[in-house]
């Protein structure tokens, strides 16, 4: 089942079917720990709807609202390496090999909804970074209670040659406005997802790729159960919370993102996240 965040209210894809749900707040829908269940009751012949293209073409959010979204860095071992080699010329570069061995996972705050796009919006790159890039992430949709109900895919923007300058400029380099993208849909799901689910990103610059590259999330170090785990440790989520899971697809490091750029983040059984870069 797949849930879409629309201007005209939830839109539903069950079996091919679609329906609107115009009655609910996203806020309260997603913060369910039986959101399966309880939504499985109330699709009925009376809201399924036949306009679905539009509402999807037209009126797509991102997938949330007063949720907040962190992210979890250093969770593959292509992105240790990565970190290593843009922290080196700091002296920070032991710090990431330290994370990637640690029991505590490394945890931050990326965005909110104000800061954050959609399907189809524009993610920007900040204007005193010279070395910026996409991270494309697997994105857990988590309950008040802790329990992973979801799956979205994440974009989260990262501008390299400040992280990179000192790690202790993380939120500079992570956070401003523009800085994520969420979406298309939430894939709700009682289950974890398969271990060979691909990510793949594609960058497209003049309608020519610049940039293709696709990972299992099987590569992963970390559990998804133990990340949550530690976020929840001692922050309360009164509406729930995005998680992304961090990236295994680095770009070398001759390679920044242009103004006109064209990101597609795909994740095998969610869909494809397209955004534009400005």
């Amino acid at each position: 089942m797949k849930v879409y965040h629309t201007k005209e209210g939830i839109l539903v894809e069950q079996e091919s079917k679609f329906y609107l749900l115009t009655h609910e707040t996203w806020d309260d829908f997603i913060n369910d720990d039986d959101i399966i269940t309880n939504t499985m009751a109330k699709l009925t012949p009376d809201n399924e709807v036949e306009n679905s293209k539009s509402l999807l073409e037209q009126g797509l959010r991102p997938p949330v609202e007063s949720q907040e979204i962190w992210a979890s860095g250093v969770t593959y071992y292509n992105s240790k390496l990565g970190r290593e080699e843009e922290s080196k010329a700091s002296g920070g570069s032991d710090f990431y090999a330290k994370v990637y061995e640690a029991e505590r996972p490394e945890l931050f705050f990326k965005a909110t909804a104000h800061r954050t796009v959609g399907h189809g919006g524009t993610v920007r790159i900040r204007k005193d970074s010279h070395w910026n890039v996409p991270e494309p992430e697997l994105t857990l949709v988590i309950t008040a209670s802790g329990k992973i109900i979801g799956y979205t895919i994440g974009n989260d923007m990262s501008s390299r040659s400040i992280e990179g300058e000192n790690p202790l400029y993380l939120p500079q380099a992570k956070t401003y406005d523009g800085c994520a993208a969420i979406g298309p849909c939430i894939l709700l799901s009682g289950e974890p997802l398969p271990g060979n689910t691909q990510i793949k990103l594609t960058i497209q610059r003049g309608g020519k790729s610049v940039f293709e590259k696709s990972i299992g999330i099987d590569q992963m170090k970390r559990k998804l159960t133990d990340i949550v785990g530690y976020l929840y440790r001692e922050c309360s989520f009164p509406h729930g919370s995005l998680l992304m899971t961090g990236t295994g697809i680095i770009p070398p490091s001759d390679f920044t993102l242009e103004i006109g750029d064209e990101v597609f983040i795909s994740i095998d059984g969610i869909g494809t996240l397209k955004n534009t870069v400005g």
